[in-house]
């Protein structure tokens, strides 16, 4: 089913069908059809040049067998548009379902996530009048990979992937979103104090990056305090380029900040494609009543309309967006007795919306001629290869014997390693050093890493762990999985446990 956005007049319906552009539509759940079809009509009201294809995505497409919740005719429309704005969508609850938004981020490449963050003070109640924030999120990586186990009866693992290529990539779509928005400041927020090798390298490529962007202001942030200063602080925050999970986070403090987390959209951008979408969920509780705010969705619109060339419809969509607020006239998740003057449903604040095109605002700023750069694929050097050396392996055991001693455990592993090619350094339960020297106060579970290592300076081969897992394996060893040791170029490329 396509719909069509309509042109206002005859001469800008002419020059519309000259510069139509065709996108993807998806609906969404919950409140999802409600605010697309109240931002759709703005948009006709507009007469913005746009064209769109509904596709059909989410959970209906879920409940009927789809795991993915795309199905293979929403793919199609979707990589021949390139452009796709979609509605919040629902994942039912329940193992073998996976979120249709990480699917649709990383099959397509979206690695940059854009949230703007803009007080509307004193037209909606803010803490932090002065607060305009651009939180730009990696939208591939990080947890976000979906990289899953449950090794042990009582441990599980998430595994955290952060490569030099992503990190690269949205830290330079952070500096020139910066730089083409004259933005003065750029923070980047990591939890590398604990996470050295993986956020640690997220903080290195930042460092390496601003270099080549002497005339923006580059900081770094502990992701704890800086999640602090920006709910108490906003203001002092510019643009904010995180990795995916904690950047997750942080963009929702920062949308419910501005005054509800309803009025966020955001822009999801990768080479040559892209998404535009609403920050908030797909609301099923009030889905259907008329009430749910399509500010979101609406905003994600005009940086869709911008992104397909059509800026000047966008000023004009979000001016009259912003005259409406002025007027008093809010929905129910930002409306204040004795601040709004009127409380309109989604419907109604639609129309108004419609009847304020052409008008700008007086109290708040009009919209300006922002942008958002294209990524290109430059952005990703080559580079030589490291020279990788193996010097040792971590061996992670299920070792669930009475009284669970570390002791025990390390007499048995160390006389395993009898070749003079591994020795066996130290065991680390959920992280902490237990063996040797290892405290009686530390708790332990059934789930055991077993480092060990090449003689000083020395390196090994893989021929030597696979011997090392035959000897453990005829001892009885419950191995559950390995991780290799590797340096580049001399530096390791692991991190010590805690108390190593």
């Amino acid at each position: 089913m396509s719909a069509v956005v309509s042109p206002v007049s005859e001469s800008e319906g002419i020059q519309a069908r000259q510069q139509s552009v065709t996108v993807a539509l998806a609906e969404g759940d919950g409140i999802g059809p409600e605010i697309t079809a109240a931002t759709c009509r703005i948009l006709e009201a507009a007469g913005a040049p746009v064209r769109f294809e509904t596709i059909a995505v989410g959970e209906a497409c879920y409940r009927q067998g789809v795991t993915s919740g795309i199905p293979g005719e929403a793919w199609d429309a979707i990589r021949r548009h390139r452009v796709l704005l979609k509605g919040p969508i629902t994942t039912p609850q329940g193992s073998g379902y996976k979120s249709l938004n990480v699917t649709l981020r990383k099959a397509l490449g979206l690695f940059a996530n854009v949230r703007p963050c803009r007080s509307l003070h004193p037209v909606v109640a803010s803490r932090h009048p002065d607060m305009d924030v651009l939180i730009v999120r990696e939208n591939e990586e990080d947890t976000y990979a979906g990289i899953e186990h449950r090794q042990t009866a009582e441990v599980t693992q998430c595994l955290k992937l952060i490569s030099r290529p992503g990190s690269e990539r949205i830290i330079r779509y952070a500096f020139e979103l910066a730089r083409l928005q004259g933005r003065k400041k750029v923070t980047c927020m990591t939890k590398d104090n604990i996470m050295k090798v993986t956020d640690g390298l997220f903080h290195r490529v930042f460092n390496e990056i601003a270099a080549a962007y002497p005339d923006i202001e580059a900081q770094h942030l502990i992701i704890d305090i800086g999640t602090a200063l920006m709910a108490d602080r906003p203001e002092e925050f510019d643009v904010v380029v995180t990795p995916n999970l904690v950047g997750d986070i942080l963009s929702d403090v920062a949308a419910q900040i501005t005054g509800s987390v309803g009025l966020g959209g955001s822009a999801n951008i990768g080479e040559g494609c892209a998404m535009f979408e609403a920050v908030h969920g797909s609301a099923p509780d009030i889905a259907g009543a008329d009430v749910a705010n399509p500010s979101g969705l609406l905003l994600a619109a005009c940086d869709m309309l911008r992104y397909v060339g059509q800026a000047e419809t966008a000023q004009r969509v979000e001016n009259a967006w912003r005259v409406t607020l002025e007027q008093g006239a809010h929905t129910a998740d930002i409306h204040r007795p004795g601040h709004s003057r009127e409380k309109l449903g989604t419907r109604a604040f639609a129309r108004r919306v419609c009847q304020n095109l052409g008008h700008r605002p007086e109290t708040l700023e009009a919209s300006g001629a922002v942008a958002l750069p294209r990524a290109e694929a430059s952005w990703r050097p080559i580079r030589n290869k490291p020279e990788k050396r193996l010097v040792g392996v971590d061996v992670f055991v299920d070792f669930d014997e009475a009284g669970r001693a570390p002791a025990a455990l390390g007499e048995r592993l160390r006389a395993l390693a009898c070749d003079d090619t591994l020795d066996l350094r130290l065991i680390t339960n959920r992280g902490v050093k237990v063996w040797p020297d290892g405290l009686p106060e530390t708790c332990c579970t059934d789930h055991w890493r077993c480092r060990f290592r090449a003689p000083e300076g020395g390196f090994i081969a893989h021929a030597a762990v696979v011997a090392l897992l035959g000897r453990l394996e005829r001892a009885g060893i419950d191995f559950i999985k390995t991780e290799h040791l590797y340096t580049f170029d001399g530096e390791p490329g692991f991190a010590l446990a805690q108390g190593e």
